[in-house]
């Protein structure tokens, strides 16, 4: 895969519940995480007393951030409102050349500072909450 550009990465979020994807505007840097937790099945009889771990038992999720700036009203209100309310959306992150990470998220944390010389920026942080889907990109 050759290089791609970092502002070609994308967090939409499905504004009304009916697959219409808004791109979050202003972000400049983002941040997209999988993890897997781990389940030890180590006991007295594993060979040479190595760890060991039963496969595809562990807990998976995935964590999205990003900072910017916010230039678009609509993407602002639809962020705080899902914030405040504690509500669970379904969210998209676009990575170009390599495919659509898709699935519900809640926002775990939103951000606020600004320097007094200096735009307001933000930072949210949003944790999977189900099934998250890849597809390759075309």
């Amino acid at each position: 895969m050759a290089a791609k550009k970092g502002k070609d990465l994308l967090l939409k979020l499905d504004e009304d519940g009916l697959g219409d994807f808004i791109t979050v505007a202003g972000l400049r840097t983002k941040r997209l995480a999988f993890n897997s937790e781990t389940v030890d099945i180590t006991d007295a009889d594993s060979a040479g007393r190595w760890r060991e771990l039963l496969a595809g038992s562990g807990v998976q999720r995935a964590s999205v951030s990003g900072s910017g700036i916010f230039k678009d009203a609509q993407s602002d209100a639809a962020i705080r409102a899902r914030f405040f309310a504690g509500e669970i959306a379904d969210w998209q992150f676009a990575i170009p050349g390599f495919g659509l990470v898709a699935g519900p998220f809640q926002i775990t944390a939103l951000e606020y500072s600004g320097n007094h010389d200096g735009e307001v920026t933000f930072e949210i942080a949003l944790e999977s909450a189900g099934a998250v889907s890849f597809a390759e990109a075309a």
